[in-house]
């Protein structure tokens, strides 16, 4: 399992704590230095079905570089190289185990994925 986390996201620090609350094991990678590959996000594609749901639309580097109007002229394979080039451009936190991907953290949802509380 691993979280790719930026230090000062509120989000990836609320993820990295109820993993831990969870006893839940999980490599912590920083996405700046290390994106997710382009497997990893492929497989992330496969699991959200929206390429949208991939970016951080909320950040710097998306609104600097134009993406919101690029992004519909992109083809797929041009979108998952753009993210994995970037990692401010992907939204966090990026976790992903397996087939399992989760996108942005809600704690409901990761216990839902994570077939906590069964």
């Amino acid at each position: 399992m691993r979280i790719y986390t930026l230090k000062t996201c509120d989000s990836c620090r609320k993820a990295t704590k109820w993993l831990r609350e969870n006893e839940i094991l999980f490599e912590e990678i920083p996405i700046r230095e290390t994106s997710p590959s382009e497997a990893e996000l492929r497989t992330a594609l496969k699991s959200t079905g929206n390429i949208r749901k991939l970016f951080n639309t909320s950040g710097q580097d998306y609104r600097n570089l134009g993406i919101k109007d690029k992004l519909p002229t992109l083809s797929e394979a041009q979108a998952i190289s753009l993210l994995a080039s970037n990692g401010n451009l992907i939204k966090r936190p990026f976790f992903i185990s397996g087939e399992t991907v989760l996108v942005g953290f809600k704690a409901e949802v990761w216990m839902t994925a994570l077939c906590l509380g069964w």
